[in-house]
């Protein structure tokens, strides 16, 4: 395994495309009759705000180890 990976590099950040799928799930679920799949879309989207919000957290400036 001494291969390299190939990567893409991403065009927006993790919190920018965390926030954009969860602004579609929401617009997606609000379109479903109440149920099962709509839940499971609105849960997702919390789960993507959570993540952005941990994010936000976790690169704050206040969390950066000291030089």
């Amino acid at each position: 395994m001494t291969g390299n990976r190939s990567r893409a590099r991403q065009a927006t950040s993790l919190a920018e495309r965390l926030a954009a799928d969860a602004v579609r799930l929401r617009e997606q679920a609000s379109s479903l009759e109440p149920g099962a799949e709509r839940d499971a879309l609105l849960n997702k989207a919390h789960r993507n705000k959570m993540a952005a919000d941990i994010n936000a957290c976790l690169t704050s400036p206040a969390h950066r180890l000291p030089e």
